[in-house]
Protein backbone atom coordinates (compact mmCIF):
# COMPACT_ATOMS: atom_id res chain seq x y z
CA UNK A 1 0.00 0.00 0.00
CA UNK A 2 1.38 3.22 -0.70
CA UNK A 3 1.64 6.44 1.68
CA UNK A 4 -1.04 8.33 -0.50
CA UNK A 5 -4.40 9.41 -0.10
CA UNK A 6 -7.08 7.25 0.58
CA UNK A 7 -11.03 8.10 -0.81
CA UNK A 8 -13.73 6.18 0.49
CA UNK A 9 -16.83 7.47 -0.74
CA UNK A 10 -20.94 6.12 -0.44
CA UNK A 11 -22.73 8.12 -3.39
CA UNK A 12 -26.38 8.18 -2.07
CA UNK A 13 -29.69 9.34 -2.73
CA UNK A 14 -29.83 12.18 -0.98
CA UNK A 15 -25.75 12.42 0.27
CA UNK A 16 -22.23 11.36 -0.65
CA UNK A 17 -20.04 10.58 2.47
CA UNK A 18 -17.18 10.25 2.76
CA UNK A 19 -14.10 8.85 5.03
CA UNK A 20 -10.45 10.35 3.93
CA UNK A 21 -7.13 9.09 4.91
CA UNK A 22 -4.54 11.24 5.34
CA UNK A 23 -0.91 10.04 4.00
CA UNK A 24 0.30 9.97 8.32
CA UNK A 25 -3.22 7.88 8.35
CA UNK A 26 -5.40 10.21 9.91
CA UNK A 27 -8.88 9.55 9.42
CA UNK A 28 -11.15 12.72 8.42
CA UNK A 29 -15.01 12.37 7.65
CA UNK A 30 -16.91 14.26 5.01
CA UNK A 31 -20.61 14.80 3.96
CA UNK A 32 -22.28 16.43 0.89
CA UNK A 33 -25.59 16.96 -1.08
CA UNK A 34 -25.10 13.86 -3.84
CA UNK A 35 -26.90 16.49 -6.39
CA UNK A 36 -26.39 20.48 -6.15
CA UNK A 37 -26.23 21.47 -9.67
CA UNK A 38 -25.47 24.94 -8.71
CA UNK A 39 -22.42 24.25 -6.81
CA UNK A 40 -20.65 21.24 -8.85
CA UNK A 41 -21.89 18.17 -11.23
CA UNK A 42 -20.24 15.42 -9.28
CA UNK A 43 -20.59 14.90 -5.64
CA UNK A 44 -17.50 12.24 -5.31
CA UNK A 45 -15.13 14.68 -7.16
CA UNK A 46 -16.33 17.82 -5.44
CA UNK A 47 -15.59 16.07 -1.96
CA UNK A 48 -12.37 14.80 -2.89
CA UNK A 49 -10.93 18.19 -3.99
CA UNK A 50 -12.45 19.78 -0.93
CA UNK A 51 -10.82 17.60 1.44
CA UNK A 52 -7.24 18.32 -0.19
CA UNK A 53 -8.38 22.17 -0.24
CA UNK A 54 -8.07 22.35 -3.85
CA UNK A 55 -10.02 25.41 -5.73
CA UNK A 56 -13.02 24.03 -8.01
CA UNK A 57 -11.03 24.60 -11.26
CA UNK A 58 -8.14 22.78 -9.91
CA UNK A 59 -6.90 19.35 -11.73
CA UNK A 60 -6.73 16.76 -8.97
CA UNK A 61 -2.81 15.65 -8.87
CA UNK A 62 -3.42 11.81 -9.01
CA UNK A 63 0.47 11.48 -7.68
CA UNK A 64 -0.87 12.43 -3.74
CA UNK A 65 -4.06 9.70 -4.36
CA UNK A 66 -3.06 6.14 -3.50
CA UNK A 67 -6.92 4.51 -3.87
CA UNK A 68 -10.32 5.91 -4.11
CA UNK A 69 -13.27 2.96 -3.36
CA UNK A 70 -16.42 4.04 -4.08
CA UNK A 71 -19.99 2.48 -3.78
CA UNK A 72 -23.06 4.37 -5.90
CA UNK A 73 -26.55 4.38 -6.88
CA UNK A 74 -26.25 5.59 -10.57
CA UNK A 75 -27.25 2.59 -11.91
CA UNK A 76 -29.97 2.12 -8.94
CA UNK A 77 -31.56 5.06 -9.80
CA UNK A 78 -31.76 4.46 -13.80
CA UNK A 79 -33.06 1.14 -12.25
CA UNK A 80 -35.77 2.82 -10.33
CA UNK A 81 -36.30 6.12 -12.25
CA UNK A 82 -36.20 3.68 -15.76
CA UNK A 83 -33.85 6.25 -17.63
CA UNK A 84 -31.04 3.29 -18.66
CA UNK A 85 -30.29 2.99 -22.21
CA UNK A 86 -32.46 2.25 -25.25
CA UNK A 87 -31.81 -1.79 -25.21
CA UNK A 88 -32.58 -4.57 -27.09
CA UNK A 89 -33.30 -8.16 -26.12
CA UNK A 90 -32.44 -11.02 -28.30
CA UNK A 91 -34.40 -14.10 -27.41
CA UNK A 92 -34.66 -17.36 -28.81
CA UNK A 93 -37.87 -17.92 -31.42
CA UNK A 94 -40.97 -18.38 -30.02
CA UNK A 95 -40.06 -16.53 -26.69
CA UNK A 96 -40.44 -13.13 -27.28
CA UNK A 97 -42.55 -12.37 -24.84
CA UNK A 98 -41.34 -15.02 -22.08
CA UNK A 99 -39.96 -11.49 -19.52
CA UNK A 100 -42.92 -9.92 -20.11
CA UNK A 101 -45.30 -12.89 -18.90
CA UNK A 102 -42.53 -13.85 -15.97
CA UNK A 103 -43.98 -16.03 -13.44
CA UNK A 104 -47.48 -14.19 -13.35
CA UNK A 105 -46.99 -13.12 -10.07
CA UNK A 106 -49.55 -11.08 -8.15
CA UNK A 107 -47.67 -8.79 -5.66
CA UNK A 108 -51.96 -7.65 -4.68
CA UNK A 109 -54.07 -11.35 -4.92
CA UNK A 110 -57.45 -9.68 -4.90
CA UNK A 111 -56.48 -6.74 -6.92
CA UNK A 112 -58.29 -7.04 -10.35
CA UNK A 113 -56.40 -4.38 -12.65
CA UNK A 114 -52.67 -5.53 -12.92
CA UNK A 115 -50.42 -2.90 -13.20
CA UNK A 116 -47.12 -4.71 -14.96
CA UNK A 117 -43.71 -3.13 -14.22
CA UNK A 118 -42.51 -1.36 -17.28
CA UNK A 119 -40.23 -3.09 -19.71
CA UNK A 120 -36.64 -2.21 -19.66
CA UNK A 121 -36.14 -3.63 -23.20
CA UNK A 122 -37.84 -1.66 -26.36
CA UNK A 123 -37.79 -4.20 -29.30
CA UNK A 124 -37.28 -7.81 -29.12
CA UNK A 125 -35.65 -9.55 -31.93
CA UNK A 126 -36.67 -13.10 -32.25
CA UNK A 127 -33.44 -15.93 -33.64
CA UNK A 128 -34.32 -18.94 -35.35
CA UNK A 129 -31.96 -21.41 -33.51
CA UNK A 130 -33.38 -23.85 -30.85
CA UNK A 131 -30.95 -26.04 -28.14
CA UNK A 132 -32.04 -29.01 -26.73
CA UNK A 133 -31.46 -29.17 -22.67
CA UNK A 134 -29.05 -31.59 -23.57
CA UNK A 135 -27.37 -29.40 -26.09
CA UNK A 136 -28.15 -30.65 -29.46
CA UNK A 137 -29.04 -28.44 -32.21
CA UNK A 138 -33.12 -28.32 -32.97
CA UNK A 139 -32.72 -25.94 -35.19
CA UNK A 140 -29.31 -24.30 -36.63
CA UNK A 141 -28.73 -20.76 -35.83
CA UNK A 142 -30.07 -18.10 -39.22
CA UNK A 143 -27.19 -15.36 -37.95
CA UNK A 144 -27.90 -13.70 -41.49
CA UNK A 145 -31.38 -13.08 -40.50
CA UNK A 146 -30.05 -12.01 -36.83
CA UNK A 147 -27.30 -9.86 -38.70
CA UNK A 148 -30.29 -7.74 -40.33
CA UNK A 149 -32.31 -7.44 -38.14
CA UNK A 150 -29.60 -6.02 -35.49
CA UNK A 151 -28.53 -3.35 -38.45
CA UNK A 152 -31.64 -2.17 -38.29
CA UNK A 153 -31.75 -1.60 -34.83
CA UNK A 154 -28.77 0.11 -34.59
CA UNK A 155 -29.68 2.40 -37.50
CA UNK A 156 -32.65 2.93 -34.92
CA UNK A 157 -30.03 4.17 -32.25
CA UNK A 158 -30.60 1.71 -30.05
CA UNK A 159 -26.81 1.13 -28.58
CA UNK A 160 -27.25 -1.87 -25.97
CA UNK A 161 -27.86 -5.08 -26.56
CA UNK A 162 -28.90 -8.23 -23.77
CA UNK A 163 -28.92 -11.83 -25.83
CA UNK A 164 -30.61 -14.59 -24.10
CA UNK A 165 -31.31 -17.91 -25.18
CA UNK A 166 -32.86 -21.17 -24.68
CA UNK A 167 -30.15 -23.21 -22.26
CA UNK A 168 -27.44 -20.44 -23.54
CA UNK A 169 -26.69 -20.98 -19.57
CA UNK A 170 -24.81 -24.21 -19.86
CA UNK A 171 -24.69 -24.31 -24.21
CA UNK A 172 -22.71 -21.38 -24.83
CA UNK A 173 -22.21 -21.57 -29.01
CA UNK A 174 -25.27 -19.57 -30.41
CA UNK A 175 -25.54 -17.06 -27.90
CA UNK A 176 -20.83 -16.17 -28.73
CA UNK A 177 -21.95 -15.64 -32.16
CA UNK A 178 -24.43 -13.56 -31.88
CA UNK A 179 -22.50 -11.62 -29.32
CA UNK A 180 -19.76 -11.17 -32.39
CA UNK A 181 -22.10 -10.41 -34.66
CA UNK A 182 -23.72 -7.32 -32.22
CA UNK A 183 -20.26 -6.06 -32.01
CA UNK A 184 -19.48 -6.29 -35.24
CA UNK A 185 -22.59 -4.16 -36.21
CA UNK A 186 -21.14 -1.66 -34.02
CA UNK A 187 -23.29 -2.19 -30.24
CA UNK A 188 -21.70 -0.47 -27.83
CA UNK A 189 -23.10 -2.34 -25.02
CA UNK A 190 -23.60 -6.48 -25.30
CA UNK A 191 -24.36 -8.54 -22.46
CA UNK A 192 -24.64 -12.45 -23.37
CA UNK A 193 -26.83 -14.41 -20.49
CA UNK A 194 -24.11 -16.82 -20.10
CA UNK A 195 -21.82 -14.51 -18.78
CA UNK A 196 -24.08 -12.30 -16.36
CA UNK A 197 -25.98 -14.54 -15.19
CA UNK A 198 -25.06 -18.23 -15.66
CA UNK A 199 -27.73 -20.02 -13.47
CA UNK A 200 -30.72 -21.83 -14.61
CA UNK A 201 -34.15 -20.49 -15.56
CA UNK A 202 -34.44 -18.34 -18.25
CA UNK A 203 -37.06 -15.38 -16.88
CA UNK A 204 -34.37 -14.89 -13.69
CA UNK A 205 -31.42 -15.19 -16.55
CA UNK A 206 -32.95 -12.97 -18.94
CA UNK A 207 -33.86 -10.03 -16.77
CA UNK A 208 -30.88 -9.78 -15.23
CA UNK A 209 -29.15 -9.59 -18.53
CA UNK A 210 -31.47 -7.04 -19.87
CA UNK A 211 -30.95 -5.63 -16.46
CA UNK A 212 -27.05 -5.47 -16.95
CA UNK A 213 -27.79 -4.17 -20.89
CA UNK A 214 -29.90 -1.06 -19.73
CA UNK A 215 -27.41 0.15 -16.91
CA UNK A 216 -23.82 -0.50 -17.74
CA UNK A 217 -24.04 2.48 -20.35
CA UNK A 218 -24.87 4.97 -17.69
CA UNK A 219 -22.69 3.26 -15.27
CA UNK A 220 -19.93 3.37 -17.78
CA UNK A 221 -20.54 7.05 -18.42
CA UNK A 222 -20.33 7.71 -14.76
CA UNK A 223 -16.75 5.47 -13.77
CA UNK A 224 -15.43 7.33 -16.79
CA UNK A 225 -15.92 10.68 -15.43
CA UNK A 226 -14.55 9.66 -11.94
CA UNK A 227 -11.85 8.07 -13.71
CA UNK A 228 -10.94 10.98 -16.13
CA UNK A 229 -11.22 13.39 -12.92
CA UNK A 230 -8.41 10.76 -11.39
CA UNK A 231 -5.75 10.25 -13.90
CA UNK A 232 -4.45 6.76 -13.23
CA UNK A 233 -5.04 6.69 -9.34
CA UNK A 234 -6.18 2.90 -8.68
CA UNK A 235 -10.27 3.51 -8.68
CA UNK A 236 -12.23 0.39 -7.31
CA UNK A 237 -16.48 0.22 -6.73
CA UNK A 238 -18.34 -1.65 -4.12
CA UNK A 239 -20.63 -4.25 -6.02
CA UNK A 240 -23.77 -5.59 -4.82
CA UNK A 241 -21.71 -8.75 -2.80
CA UNK A 242 -20.04 -6.75 -0.64
CA UNK A 243 -16.61 -7.31 -2.12
CA UNK A 244 -14.95 -4.66 -4.31
CA UNK A 245 -13.81 -4.40 -7.84
CA UNK A 246 -11.72 -3.10 -10.24
CA UNK A 247 -13.60 -0.16 -11.65
CA UNK A 248 -12.46 -2.03 -15.04
CA UNK A 249 -14.33 -4.57 -14.05
CA UNK A 250 -17.03 -3.47 -12.44
CA UNK A 251 -20.31 -4.07 -14.56
CA UNK A 252 -24.27 -3.15 -14.26
CA UNK A 253 -25.74 -6.24 -12.84
CA UNK A 254 -23.36 -6.17 -9.57
CA UNK A 255 -24.03 -2.90 -9.04
CA UNK A 256 -27.46 -2.43 -8.02
CA UNK A 257 -26.81 -2.60 -4.20
CA UNK A 258 -23.49 -0.82 -4.22
CA UNK A 259 -23.89 1.61 -1.50
CA UNK A 260 -26.15 -0.26 0.79
CA UNK A 261 -23.35 -3.22 0.79
CA UNK A 262 -20.61 -0.83 1.66
CA UNK A 263 -22.84 -0.19 4.60
CA UNK A 264 -22.85 -3.90 5.60
CA UNK A 265 -19.51 -4.89 5.59
CA UNK A 266 -18.62 -1.65 7.61
CA UNK A 267 -21.35 -2.53 10.32
CA UNK A 268 -19.73 -5.89 10.35
CA UNK A 269 -16.34 -5.20 10.81
CA UNK A 270 -17.23 -2.27 13.17
CA UNK A 271 -19.03 -4.42 15.71
CA UNK A 272 -16.65 -6.85 15.64
CA UNK A 273 -14.17 -4.80 16.65
CA UNK A 274 -16.64 -3.73 20.20
CA UNK A 275 -17.22 -7.75 19.98
CA UNK A 276 -20.76 -7.80 19.05
CA UNK A 277 -20.94 -10.54 16.57
CA UNK A 278 -24.93 -11.25 16.56
CA UNK A 279 -26.23 -8.06 14.88
CA UNK A 280 -29.23 -6.45 12.88
CA UNK A 281 -27.39 -3.74 10.68
CA UNK A 282 -30.16 -0.46 10.74
CA UNK A 283 -29.45 1.99 8.03
CA UNK A 284 -31.38 5.10 8.01
CA UNK A 285 -30.35 7.11 5.33
CA UNK A 286 -32.11 9.96 3.71
CA UNK A 287 -34.10 8.17 1.04
CA UNK A 288 -34.69 4.67 2.90
CA UNK A 289 -33.94 1.97 5.74
CA UNK A 290 -31.61 -1.10 5.26
CA UNK A 291 -31.93 -3.53 7.52
CA UNK A 292 -29.77 -6.84 7.41
CA UNK A 293 -29.18 -9.83 9.66
CA UNK A 294 -25.74 -11.11 10.50
CA UNK A 295 -24.46 -13.99 12.31
CA UNK A 296 -20.93 -14.99 11.46
CA UNK A 297 -21.24 -14.65 7.29
CA UNK A 298 -22.80 -12.53 5.25
CA UNK A 299 -25.82 -13.39 4.11
CA UNK A 300 -26.64 -13.41 -0.19
CA UNK A 301 -29.39 -14.19 -2.19
CA UNK A 302 -29.27 -15.52 -5.32
CA UNK A 303 -32.64 -14.56 -6.79
CA UNK A 304 -34.19 -11.03 -5.99
CA UNK A 305 -36.53 -8.50 -6.83
CA UNK A 306 -35.22 -4.64 -7.47
CA UNK A 307 -37.54 -1.98 -8.90
CA UNK A 308 -39.86 -4.37 -10.09
CA UNK A 309 -37.40 -6.36 -11.93
CA UNK A 310 -36.30 -10.10 -11.13
CA UNK A 311 -32.42 -10.66 -10.96
CA UNK A 312 -29.99 -13.35 -10.52
CA UNK A 313 -26.56 -11.90 -9.33
CA UNK A 314 -24.83 -12.72 -5.87
CA UNK A 315 -26.40 -9.50 -3.44
CA UNK A 316 -26.24 -9.00 -0.17
CA UNK A 317 -29.22 -10.01 1.25
CA UNK A 318 -30.65 -6.61 2.49
CA UNK A 319 -34.23 -5.43 2.72
CA UNK A 320 -35.43 -2.03 2.43
CA UNK A 321 -37.85 -0.32 3.06
CA UNK A 322 -39.14 3.96 1.99
CA UNK A 323 -38.63 5.23 5.75
CA UNK A 324 -35.64 7.60 5.33
CA UNK A 325 -35.09 11.34 6.40
CA UNK A 326 -36.42 12.45 3.04
CA UNK A 327 -39.64 10.30 3.03
CA UNK A 328 -42.51 12.72 2.88
CA UNK A 329 -45.19 13.20 5.10
CA UNK A 330 -49.30 12.90 4.01
CA UNK A 331 -51.81 13.29 5.53
CA UNK A 332 -54.79 11.59 3.31
CA UNK A 333 -57.66 13.08 4.64
CA UNK A 334 -58.06 9.95 7.10
CA UNK A 335 -54.91 8.77 8.37
CA UNK A 336 -51.04 9.54 8.41
CA UNK A 337 -48.47 7.96 6.32
CA UNK A 338 -45.03 7.96 5.40
CA UNK A 339 -43.54 7.51 2.10
CA UNK A 340 -43.19 5.69 0.02
CA UNK A 341 -41.94 9.09 -2.13
CA UNK A 342 -38.90 10.70 -1.21
CA UNK A 343 -38.09 14.45 -1.63
CA UNK A 344 -34.73 13.13 -2.05
CA UNK A 345 -31.61 15.94 -2.18
CA UNK A 346 -33.52 18.41 -4.51
CA UNK A 347 -35.71 19.90 -3.03
CA UNK A 348 -35.33 17.78 0.17
CA UNK A 349 -37.04 18.49 3.51
CA UNK A 350 -39.01 21.69 4.53
CA UNK A 351 -36.13 22.38 6.51
CA UNK A 352 -33.18 22.26 3.92
CA UNK A 353 -34.51 25.87 2.62
CA UNK A 354 -35.75 24.15 -1.36
CA UNK A 355 -39.13 24.55 -0.67
CA UNK A 356 -39.01 20.97 0.13
CA UNK A 357 -42.04 19.06 1.52
CA UNK A 358 -42.69 17.95 5.24
CA UNK A 359 -40.50 14.80 5.86
CA UNK A 360 -38.86 12.66 8.75
CA UNK A 361 -36.20 14.85 9.02
CA UNK A 362 -38.85 18.14 9.81
CA UNK A 363 -40.50 15.74 11.94
CA UNK A 364 -37.59 14.96 13.86
CA UNK A 365 -36.36 18.89 14.05
CA UNK A 366 -40.14 19.40 15.00
CA UNK A 367 -39.93 17.32 17.78
CA UNK A 368 -36.48 18.30 19.22
CA UNK A 369 -34.36 15.70 17.90
CA UNK A 370 -32.28 17.56 15.30
CA UNK A 371 -30.68 20.91 16.10
CA UNK A 372 -30.14 23.64 13.18
CA UNK A 373 -26.91 24.88 15.69
CA UNK A 374 -25.20 21.56 15.48
CA UNK A 375 -25.71 20.75 11.54
CA UNK A 376 -23.34 22.23 9.07
CA UNK A 377 -24.73 25.48 7.25
CA UNK A 378 -25.03 24.08 3.70
CA UNK A 379 -28.72 24.49 3.06
CA UNK A 380 -30.42 26.62 0.42
CA UNK A 381 -29.37 28.06 -3.10
CA UNK A 382 -26.41 29.01 -1.60
CA UNK A 383 -25.30 25.78 0.41
CA UNK A 384 -24.31 28.34 3.31
CA UNK A 385 -27.55 28.25 5.34
CA UNK A 386 -28.17 26.45 8.86
CA UNK A 387 -31.21 24.37 8.36
CA UNK A 388 -34.77 26.26 8.32
CA UNK A 389 -37.07 25.86 11.52
CA UNK A 390 -39.61 28.40 10.95
CA UNK A 391 -40.85 26.75 7.90
CA UNK A 392 -40.67 23.25 9.90
CA UNK A 393 -43.21 24.98 12.84
CA UNK A 394 -45.37 26.70 10.45
CA UNK A 395 -46.03 23.47 7.81
CA UNK A 396 -46.69 21.51 11.07
CA UNK A 397 -49.04 24.23 12.21
CA UNK A 398 -51.02 24.13 8.91
CA UNK A 399 -50.77 20.24 8.74
CA UNK A 400 -52.71 20.18 12.17
CA UNK A 401 -54.82 22.63 11.68
CA UNK A 402 -55.93 20.48 8.01
CA UNK A 403 -56.15 17.60 10.67
CA UNK A 404 -58.56 18.80 13.15
CA UNK A 405 -60.68 20.14 10.30
CA UNK A 406 -61.07 16.63 8.78
CA UNK A 407 -61.21 14.98 11.82
CA UNK A 408 -61.74 16.95 14.83
CA UNK A 409 -58.46 15.50 16.07
CA UNK A 410 -56.93 18.62 17.85
CA UNK A 411 -53.78 17.33 18.51
CA UNK A 412 -50.45 20.09 18.60
CA UNK A 413 -48.28 20.17 15.77
CA UNK A 414 -45.76 18.27 17.95
CA UNK A 415 -48.33 15.45 18.74
CA UNK A 416 -48.82 15.55 15.29
CA UNK A 417 -44.87 14.89 14.54
CA UNK A 418 -44.52 12.29 17.15
CA UNK A 419 -47.69 10.12 14.93
CA UNK A 420 -45.70 10.34 12.43
CA UNK A 421 -42.59 9.47 13.97
CA UNK A 422 -44.05 6.42 15.15
CA UNK A 423 -45.70 5.34 11.86
CA UNK A 424 -41.66 5.40 10.41
CA UNK A 425 -40.71 3.68 13.27
CA UNK A 426 -42.70 0.88 12.88
CA UNK A 427 -42.31 0.42 9.48
CA UNK A 428 -38.64 -0.27 9.65
CA UNK A 429 -39.21 -2.01 12.88
CA UNK A 430 -41.21 -4.57 10.49
CA UNK A 431 -38.72 -4.11 8.20
CA UNK A 432 -36.28 -5.96 10.95
CA UNK A 433 -38.84 -8.81 11.41
CA UNK A 434 -39.04 -10.17 8.42
CA UNK A 435 -35.42 -10.62 8.01
CA UNK A 436 -35.06 -12.06 11.33
CA UNK A 437 -37.81 -13.50 13.57
CA UNK A 438 -39.57 -14.73 10.69
CA UNK A 439 -36.74 -16.43 9.32
CA UNK A 440 -36.46 -18.13 12.38
CA UNK A 441 -33.97 -15.79 14.54
CA UNK A 442 -34.37 -14.32 17.92
CA UNK A 443 -34.01 -10.87 17.50
CA UNK A 444 -33.53 -10.11 21.00
CA UNK A 445 -30.32 -11.98 20.96
CA UNK A 446 -28.78 -9.61 18.54
CA UNK A 447 -27.27 -5.93 18.89
CA UNK A 448 -28.77 -3.51 16.73
CA UNK A 449 -26.04 -1.56 14.70
CA UNK A 450 -27.35 1.86 14.03
CA UNK A 451 -25.86 4.18 11.31
CA UNK A 452 -26.81 6.50 8.10
CA UNK A 453 -27.31 9.95 9.10
CA UNK A 454 -31.10 9.62 10.39
CA UNK A 455 -30.26 6.06 12.57
CA UNK A 456 -29.59 7.71 15.66
CA UNK A 457 -32.43 9.65 15.84
CA UNK A 458 -34.79 6.58 15.87
CA UNK A 459 -32.18 3.91 17.09
CA UNK A 460 -33.75 3.41 20.77
CA UNK A 461 -37.20 3.45 19.52
CA UNK A 462 -36.93 0.71 16.84
CA UNK A 463 -35.23 -1.21 19.66
CA UNK A 464 -37.65 -1.07 22.03
CA UNK A 465 -40.39 -1.66 19.44
CA UNK A 466 -37.94 -5.45 18.63
CA UNK A 467 -37.21 -6.15 22.29
CA UNK A 468 -34.21 -5.62 21.58
CA UNK A 469 -31.53 -4.18 24.17
CA UNK A 470 -28.33 -3.25 23.15
CA UNK A 471 -27.33 -0.41 20.55
CA UNK A 472 -24.26 -0.10 18.91
CA UNK A 473 -23.32 3.05 17.28
CA UNK A 474 -19.82 3.80 16.37
CA UNK A 475 -18.05 7.46 16.30
CA UNK A 476 -18.40 7.21 12.44
CA UNK A 477 -22.38 5.76 11.97
CA UNK A 478 -23.53 9.35 10.55
CA UNK A 479 -20.76 7.97 7.39
CA UNK A 480 -20.45 4.12 8.12
CA UNK A 481 -21.34 3.26 4.61
CA UNK A 482 -18.25 5.04 3.55
CA UNK A 483 -16.08 3.48 6.33
CA UNK A 484 -17.12 0.51 4.81
CA UNK A 485 -16.05 0.77 1.76
CA UNK A 486 -11.73 1.36 3.24
CA UNK A 487 -12.63 -2.03 5.05
CA UNK A 488 -14.33 -4.34 2.43
CA UNK A 489 -12.13 -6.95 0.64
CA UNK A 490 -11.41 -7.70 -3.08
CA UNK A 491 -13.88 -10.06 -4.27
CA UNK A 492 -14.52 -12.84 -7.76
CA UNK A 493 -17.59 -14.49 -7.53
CA UNK A 494 -18.00 -17.32 -10.11
CA UNK A 495 -21.08 -19.75 -10.61
CA UNK A 496 -22.39 -22.91 -12.35
CA UNK A 497 -25.34 -23.71 -12.61
CA UNK A 498 -25.40 -27.82 -11.58
CA UNK A 499 -28.94 -29.33 -11.13
CA UNK A 500 -28.04 -33.36 -10.17
CA UNK A 501 -28.71 -35.16 -7.16
CA UNK A 502 -26.15 -35.03 -4.54
CA UNK A 503 -24.43 -38.65 -4.29
CA UNK A 504 -20.93 -39.21 -3.71
CA UNK A 505 -20.11 -39.60 -7.50
CA UNK A 506 -21.51 -35.64 -8.14
CA UNK A 507 -19.13 -34.74 -4.56
CA UNK A 508 -16.16 -35.58 -6.43
CA UNK A 509 -17.64 -34.22 -9.80
CA UNK A 510 -18.29 -30.59 -7.65
CA UNK A 511 -14.31 -30.68 -6.42
CA UNK A 512 -13.13 -31.00 -10.22
CA UNK A 513 -15.70 -27.81 -11.33
CA UNK A 514 -14.93 -26.07 -8.06
CA UNK A 515 -11.13 -26.51 -8.47
CA UNK A 516 -11.72 -25.02 -12.43
CA UNK A 517 -13.75 -21.95 -11.07
CA UNK A 518 -11.12 -21.43 -8.20
CA UNK A 519 -8.32 -21.29 -10.83
CA UNK A 520 -10.39 -18.96 -13.24
CA UNK A 521 -11.15 -16.38 -9.90
CA UNK A 522 -7.57 -16.48 -8.66
CA UNK A 523 -6.51 -15.46 -12.27
CA UNK A 524 -9.12 -12.83 -12.09
CA UNK A 525 -8.04 -11.51 -9.20
CA UNK A 526 -4.83 -10.99 -10.26
CA UNK A 527 -5.68 -9.03 -13.02
CA UNK A 528 -7.64 -6.84 -10.96
CA UNK A 529 -4.66 -6.33 -8.69
CA UNK A 530 -5.41 -8.67 -6.00
CA UNK A 531 -2.21 -9.69 -3.64
CA UNK A 532 -2.22 -13.82 -4.64
CA UNK A 533 -0.34 -14.34 -1.52
CA UNK A 534 -3.56 -13.10 0.75
CA UNK A 535 -6.33 -14.52 -1.09
CA UNK A 536 -8.72 -17.18 0.35
CA UNK A 537 -11.28 -19.21 -1.39
CA UNK A 538 -14.90 -20.23 0.01
CA UNK A 539 -16.79 -22.76 -1.67
CA UNK A 540 -20.60 -22.78 -1.79
CA UNK A 541 -23.61 -25.57 -2.51
CA UNK A 542 -27.05 -24.30 -3.63
CA UNK A 543 -29.03 -27.69 -2.14
CA UNK A 544 -33.14 -27.71 -2.32
CA UNK A 545 -35.06 -30.87 -2.10
CA UNK A 546 -36.13 -32.88 -4.96
CA UNK A 547 -39.26 -31.79 -6.24
CA UNK A 548 -38.77 -27.95 -4.56
CA UNK A 549 -38.16 -24.68 -6.24
CA UNK A 550 -36.08 -23.10 -2.87
CA UNK A 551 -32.19 -23.89 -2.60
CA UNK A 552 -30.81 -23.19 0.65
CA UNK A 553 -26.67 -22.08 0.53
CA UNK A 554 -24.13 -24.43 2.69
CA UNK A 555 -20.18 -24.78 2.66
CA UNK A 556 -19.14 -27.20 0.49
CA UNK A 557 -18.29 -30.47 2.16
CA UNK A 558 -18.88 -34.40 2.46
CA UNK A 559 -22.10 -35.69 1.47
CA UNK A 560 -23.59 -35.87 5.14
CA UNK A 561 -21.97 -32.81 6.40
CA UNK A 562 -23.79 -30.68 3.45
CA UNK A 563 -27.32 -32.66 4.58
CA UNK A 564 -27.14 -31.82 8.07
CA UNK A 565 -26.03 -28.73 7.66
CA UNK A 566 -28.81 -28.13 4.74
CA UNK A 567 -31.64 -29.55 7.22
CA UNK A 568 -30.69 -27.43 10.55
CA UNK A 569 -31.45 -24.29 7.78
CA UNK A 570 -34.39 -25.91 6.50
CA UNK A 571 -36.22 -26.52 10.07
CA UNK A 572 -35.06 -23.47 11.17
CA UNK A 573 -36.66 -21.31 8.62
CA UNK A 574 -39.65 -23.51 7.73
CA UNK A 575 -40.38 -25.80 10.73
CA UNK A 576 -39.72 -29.41 9.01
CA UNK A 577 -38.03 -31.25 7.73
CA UNK A 578 -38.45 -33.92 4.64
CA UNK A 579 -35.80 -36.83 4.96
CA UNK A 580 -37.68 -39.45 2.85
CA UNK A 581 -36.88 -36.61 -0.18
CA UNK A 582 -33.56 -36.90 -2.24
CA UNK A 583 -31.03 -33.71 -2.22
CA UNK A 584 -30.86 -31.49 -5.75
CA UNK A 585 -27.46 -29.73 -6.33
CA UNK A 586 -28.83 -26.70 -7.88
CA UNK A 587 -25.94 -24.59 -8.66
CA UNK A 588 -22.36 -23.95 -7.09
CA UNK A 589 -20.43 -20.68 -6.14
CA UNK A 590 -16.96 -20.13 -5.58
CA UNK A 591 -15.66 -16.64 -3.74
CA UNK A 592 -12.06 -15.76 -4.65
CA UNK A 593 -10.87 -12.95 -1.54
CA UNK A 594 -8.21 -10.73 -1.72
CA UNK A 595 -7.61 -9.79 2.62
Amino acid sequence: MGDGWEFWIDRGGTFTDFVARAPGGKLTTHKLLSENPEQYEDAAIQGIRELLSLADDAPIPEEVINTVKMGTTVATNALLERKGDRTLLLITKGFRDALRIGYQNRPHLFARHIVLPELLYERVIEVDERLSADGDVLVRIDLGSARDALQVAHRDGIQSVAIVMLHGYRYHDHEMALADVARQVGFGQVSVSHEVSPLMKLVGRGDTTVVDAYVSPILGRYVNLIASSLGNARLMFMQSNGGLADARYFRGKDSILSGPAGGIVGAVRTAAMADFHKIISFDMGGTSTDVAHFDGEYERTFETLVAGVRMRAPMMQIHTVAAGGGSILYFDGTRYRVGPESAGANPGPACYRRGGPLCVTDANVMVGKIHPKFFPSVFGRGANEPLDEAIVYEKFAGLAAKIARATGDTRSPVEVAEGFLMIAVENMAKAIKQISIQRGHDVTEYTLNSFGGAGGQHACLVADALGITSVFIHPFAGVLSAYGMGLADLRIMREHAVEATLNREQVAELKTTFAEMETDGRAEMERQGGDPLRTSVVRKVHLRYEGTDSPLIVDFGDQETMVKTFEEIHHQQYGFIAPEKSHIVEAINVEVIAG
